[in-house]
């Protein structure tokens, strides 16, 4: 009898130890190199389906990153997943293509992709940013979402990662170029010189 427990031991302590390197490559993180205009939030979302703080937490702490919201094109980031995770291209490459066509204003590329979460309409509004004011508006956009009118991180939305409070309600694609043109006027003077303290911030 002792000799049968001690197999049925050693048996079960051999499964055990196969079940956990099982385990450990079922369960393995994903690689993923940043590429131009990604945020951790575009990242998250591509990969979990949805990005909130959690997500981007999981990140930031698998990469021990110090600043969330900068991070750096051709950057190696560790995505921690439980094996079910895909990478999916989504409002990044949209956006993407988006910026490629500059003769198309950026209020009507966006008027199909508004957040279903909107229930209010808002009239077309076209900015009358001068082509280098347009440039860093758009330098803006694709650092803080990606061009996406629907990322979201937290408390931020959007294009420009705006705040609800100051989306009031409207998330709109109008709106939301309406209300980031005058929170620039408002806070920075210009595009460009939200650009530059972005730069120099991470933020803007």
């Amino acid at each position: 009898m002792k000799s049968l427990k001690t197999v049925l031991l050693s048996t079960a302590v051999l499964a055990g130890f196969g079940l956990f390197l099982g385990g450990k490559d079922a369960f393995a993180d994903e690689q993923y190199t940043v590429q131009s205009g990604d945020t951790l939030s575009t990242i998250a979302t591509n990969f979990y389906g949805y990005s909130s703080d959690d997500t981007i937490s999981a990140i930031v702490e698998a990469n021990e990153i110090a600043d969330k919201n900068l991070i750096f094109v051709g950057e190696a980031l560790i995505i921690p997943t439980d094996g079910t995770a895909t990478y999916t291209e989504s409002a990044s490459t949209t956006a993407a293509a988006s910026v490629q066509q500059p003769s198309e204003p950026a209020a009507s590329q966006s008027s199909n992709t508004q957040s279903a979460a909107s229930t209010q309409s808002s009239s077309s509004y076209s900015s009358s940013a001068s082509d280098s004011e347009a440039s860093a508006k758009e330098w803006i956009a694709n650092k803080e979402s990606g061009g996406s009118y629907t990322a979201t991180n937290g408390q931020y939305y959007g294009r420009y990662q705006l705040t609800n409070s100051y989306l009031n309600g409207d998330y709109s694609a109008a709106n939301q170029e309406k209300v980031a043109d005058e929170y620039v006027a408002s806070r920075y003077g210009s595009w460009s010189a939200a650009k530059a303290f972005w730069e120099a911030n991470g933020w803007y």
